[in-house]
């Protein structure tokens, strides 16, 4: 796989074409002298169990992994905290009105995000909803539905950081 910073041509800061390799996380503008570090972008992930422990999952309308299995979660804007951030994608997806959120793990990933490779950092929240009863698909979302839990197989959902978060959750905090 390509180092995602093959993927910076032009610094940022000047737009000169001498942008170099600096080290293994960052590239240097020969003629400015601007360092551009290549970090995560955050990104979040929502647990949401209802009273017959039936986790809440949705059907991805779009690539990447269109067709299978997700959680409701994505993207923090900035000057967004986690929370206000998952609390807003689960809003957007569903319809859903996050009312309490608990931080569970984090989790490395590759999303491909019209043909770039964007490296996130996943954060897992279990989150408490004020109505279970009225939500809907929207957004990224083709369906969202209730499955229950002892249903739910990890193999069915179709990013890496998903299924590997489900396993985590399904062994670390249901399975007690």
């Amino acid at each position: 796989m390509e180092h995602p910073l093959s993927q910076f041509k032009y610094c940022p800061k000047c737009g000169s074409a001498r942008f170099e390799p600096h080290n293994s996380k960052s590239k240097q503008c020969a003629d400015c002298g601007f360092v551009y570090y290549f970090n995560s972008s955050a990104a979040t992930v929502a647990f949401i169990l209802n009273e017959r422990d039936e986790l809440l999952v949705c059907r991805r309308a779009k690539e990447p992994a269109k067709g299978t299995l997700d959680l409701p979660g994505g993207f923090i804007d900035m000057a967004e905290t986690g929370e206000e951030g998952v609390s807003r994608e689960v809003k957007e997806e569903t319809g859903m009105e996050v009312t309490n959120t608990k931080y569970l793990f984090s989790l490395p990933n590759i999303y491909v995000y019209s043909g770039f490779s964007v490296h996130t950092l996943d954060m897992f929240f279990l989150c408490k909803v004020a109505d279970m009863l009225h939500f809907k698909a929207m957004d990224d979302a083709a369906e969202a539905f209730f499955l229950p839990l002892k249903d739910v197989r990890p193999e069915e959902f179709g990013l890496h950081s998903i299924r590997k978060g489900v396993q985590m959750f399904i062994d670390e905090y249901i399975s007690k």
